[in-house]
């Protein structure tokens, strides 16, 4: 019960990494907002845990909404004490082929909703006056390079930078800013790479430990920057890829 009467919210966390991050919250003892454009099954984890769980329909490109969600995460529970601004998109394609759509939509729901939602947590941790955590998303992809990644390898670089000046900006104010990066998981990519026989025998000598992670390994990562447990660790990116091995 590491986060026991804390109040999280979770961007992007009504599926996937987000969703294992809401849960495994949960099960520290965290009420969660879960904000999302869609709901997909979450009213099921709603209907388990009624007072401990709220979905909000966020857009994190839309000031307004993200200032709405925060405001109804004070409004429900009375005040916010975690931030995890998981919600992000990915668009493959080289550079001399990614459309301008495409690259904009990384730009403004990777960079600019992480952006939102830190800055508006950030004034809600400050009001309360007894600081926050605020968990960004980065990947090993920021710092690894791979064809046909130059979209979301430049916002996740662009999020660990933005994570390292906003800690040591806000850390006096009593607010600890830091990032996860995960590798990759067996989900979404990782699944289909580690399910692909003939790609696997290509990558496999890549991953030290011999595997693609889970979900909840990740999730992990992010109670330890939650929780009382990183009191210390400030401006940190915290790489949870099992010792990936990634020109």
């Amino acid at each position: 019960m590491r986060l026991k009467d804390k109040v999280a919210v979770v961007t992007g966390g009504t599926r996937g990494l987000g969703r294992a991050i809401a849960e495994r919250f949960l099960d520290e003892g965290a009420t969660v907002v879960c904000a999302a454009r869609n709901p997909y099954d979450i009213e099921n984890l709603v209907r388990q845990l009624p007072d401990r769980v709220l979905y909000h329909e966020t857009d994190v490109t839309d000031p307004d909404s993200v200032e709405a969600l925060m405001d109804a995460a004070v409004a429900t529970y009375g005040r916010i004490d975690v931030l995890v601004a998981n919600a992000g998109v990915n668009r493959d394609g080289k550079v001399e082929r990614i459309s301008p759509e495409d690259w904009r939509a990384m730009m403004d729901t990777n960079v600019n909703g992480t952006f939102l939602c830190l800055q508006s947590a950030a004034r809600h941790m400050i009001a309360q006056g007894d600081g926050g955590r605020i968990i960004t998303l980065s990947s090993s992809m920021s710092s690894r390079v791979a064809i046909g990644a130059a979209g979301y390898s430049a916002t996740k670089a662009a999020i660990e930078t933005l994570t390292k000046v906003s800690a040591i900006e806000l850390g006096r104010k009593g607010i600890q800013v830091n990032a996860l990066a995960p590798g990759v998981l067996e989900d979404g990519m990782g699944r289909e790479l580690s399910q692909n026989q003939k790609v696997w025998e290509a990558y496999h000598h890549r991953f030290s430990l011999g595997r693609a992670g889970t979900l909840d390994e990740a999730a992990l990562g992010a109670v330890f920057l939650a929780c009382d447990d990183s009191s210390y660790v400030n401006g940190h990116v915290l790489e949870v890829n099992g010792g990936l091995l990634w020109a």
